[in-house]
């Protein structure tokens, strides 16, 4: 299960402006930092973009979905992590994944009996 924390609003260059939430993993992870080699603690989160106005991304904030947030490879970039301002390069992103990844079959199959063709 992921729980939407937050929303903000963006606005892209030249473009009209839109809302996204911010989605937050339940699952505490322990990871270590580039600079320091010390551990530290945090969530995994991401962002998906609404297309509803701000009053209904207000109401969405502390519902929960199914699913979870996945760490996805992607080409190198910098980020500046908030709660330390150490910046490092990431080679990955997250994002949100609505079937828990091997679910999707036990989804489907769930409860089914399977037919047999004769």
């Amino acid at each position: 299960m992921v729980t939407v924390s937050d929303y903000q609003q963006r606005t892209p260059a030249g473009g009209e402006p839109f809302f996204v939430l911010e989605l937050t993993n339940q699952e505490l992870e322990m990871v270590v930092s580039q600079q320091t080699g010390r551990f530290y603690a945090t969530v995994r989160k991401c962002y998906i973009p609404a297309t509803f106005p701000e009053p209904v991304c207000k109401m969405m904030v502390g519902k929960q979905l199914p699913g979870s947030i996945t760490r996805t490879e992607c080409d190198p970039y910098e980020f500046t992590i908030p709660e330390t301002g150490e910046v490092v390069t990431r080679t990955h992103r997250y994002e949100y994944q609505p079937i828990e990844q091997g679910s999707l079959e036990q989804t489907v199959l769930a409860g089914t009996p399977l037919l047999s063709v004769l």
